[in-house]
């Protein structure tokens, strides 16, 4: 017979969590806790306040947190269901639809049907014809994200404000799991590898992984896209070293996996499971919108639940795809409330109902927006020139480099294409004189170089 756990057993763990009101994982209550209960008992009193809708988890897997569930109105010994926003409570504004789709997720987990995936939710959608975002709302997100280099060659934007991106999605990406680091640890742990003192290194290697995912999205911009290489890619850098099987990184997940603080359960059999994955991304791959793709991802690749662990970080990396190819304004998740994220996922996960998810996905995009108005106005307008040749530039700098040659007057004249018009040789020389002077390991990359074959170079001559 199970033990019954006493409300004298579950307060003490709940007045623990109460102390951190930013959430604490189970690590951190275990050590609180002492020597004096097992895991397995914490674990079971954690189960039992979870399902009494007392307590609330963010996260997945090992990076999962635990905090006192927000309580609206007034509580007598009996706690009620939940619903509306608590007074204090960080949430989004939401329309109808989403507040009904709030009130539903809020029950306590016996009261909610458990749901298998739904093959008709994918269905029913039809690329360019079913429109998750209203073409009203599609204008004016792209009003709000266009950037001064529209016109320019995909990834212009980002590259522009890569330092500021890979910061800002890192964070704000790994805080939605329920990571500590604060944005001022996160930009000394990206720009100076300083990993910040007193946190576990499951947290650092998060951090650490975002940044090569990002990294990876805006350096190979022309071949990234809403495609299996890509996602698969996205896995294998965001998961890498946080799953228990190595293996795993980079694959559609080989067995069964349960969803926190939900009661959907995801499809279970490998074989179906690929396949619903090429069919999830081969729809994304024909939505012409940008932002309808971005969102689209957002709402199917964590509800397929395709890898074992790390699904939806890789569904909002995903989201960025279209909005990097397209020099739009990045989604950086900045400032998007925890519970409201977690709540329009369940909404999904449970109702297949896109309402609070895209009230979420609509206020986190203006948001990022106005995080990069300052640095918008700061940019410099492109140069048109160098936008022309910027093949035959990439050419005749990659052709010296590669070629072993000292960056002369006279090598960089006989490295000019002949695709360059002759009226324009000579600001194309002067071009390729001013890349030589600011070229440098770190950004060799935007000719195609590597650090260590630019070293090599360098150091040879």
């Amino acid at each position: 017979m199970p033990k019954i756990v006493s409300n004298a057993e579950l307060n003490e763990i709940a007045e623990l969590i109460a102390g951190h009101p930013d959430g604490i994982g189970l690590a951190s209550l275990l050590r609180a806790v002492g020597n004096g209960i097992s895991r397995r008992t914490v674990q079971r009193r954690l189960a039992s306040l979870v399902a009494l809708a007392r307590v609330v988890t963010a996260g997945e897997g090992r990076a999962v947190k635990y905090r006192l569930a927000p309580i609206a109105g007034e509580a007598d010994s009996v706690i009620a269901p939940i619903s509306g926003q608590a007074p204090g409570e960080i949430y989004v504004p939401v329309s109808p639809a989403g507040e009904a789709i709030k009130a539903h997720v809020r029950q306590p987990l016996h009261q909610r049907q458990p749901v298998s995936y739904d093959l008709r939710f994918l269905e029913a959608y039809r690329p360019n014809e079913t429109l998750y975002l209203p073409e009203v709302l599609r204008a004016q997100l792209h009003s709000l994200g266009r950037s001064p280099a529209e016109q320019s060659a995909a990834g212009t934007f980002a590259r522009d404000i890569m330092n500021r991106l890979l910061i800002d999605l890192s964070w704000a990406s790994s805080r939605l799991e329920g990571n500590t680091y604060t944005r001022l640890d996160t930009e000394r742990l990206i720009e100076f590898g300083q990993a910040a003192e007193g946190k576990d290194a499951f947290e650092t290697q998060m951090i650490l992984n975002h940044k090569a995912a990002i990294e990876y999205l805006v350096r190979e911009v022309d071949r990234v896209g809403a495609n299996s290489e890509t996602i698969l890619a996205l896995h294998a850098l965001l998961s890498d070293g946080l799953l228990r099987d190595p293996q795993a990184g980079g694959r559609v997940r080989h067995r069964a996996v349960e969803i926190g603080g939900s009661v959907y359960l995801p499809v279970a059999l490998p074989q179906r499971l690929e396949e619903l994955f090429g069919i999830v991304l081969d729809l994304a791959a024909e939505i012409r919108d940008p932002f309808e793709q971005a969102f689209f991802l957002m709402v199917h690749l964590p509800y397929l639940q395709p890898f074992e662990d790390v699904n939806k970080r890789v569904s909002r990396l995903a989201a960025n795809i279209p909005l990097i190819r397209c020099n739009l304004c990045p989604l950086s998740f900045i400032d998007v409330p925890t519970q409201a994220y977690i709540d329009a996922m369940i909404g999904v996960y449970e109702l297949n109902r896109i309402e609070l998810l895209r009230d979420v996905f609509v206020w986190a995009y203006e948001r990022s927006c106005q995080q990069y108005v300052a640095v918008r106005q700061q940019l410099v307008p492109p140069d048109i020139f160098r936008l022309r040749y910027r093949a035959e530039l990439t050419e005749a700098v990659r052709a010296i480099v590669r070629g072993g040659q000292a960056a002369s007057a006279e090598a960089m004249r006989t490295a000019i294409p002949v695709t360059v018009a002759e009226g324009d040789r000579a600001k194309f020389f002067a071009l390729i004189e001013e890349e030589f002077k600011n070229l440098h390991e770190g950004n060799a990359i935007r000719f195609g170089l590597g650090p260590l074959e630019f070293a090599a170079w360098k150091r040879d001559g």
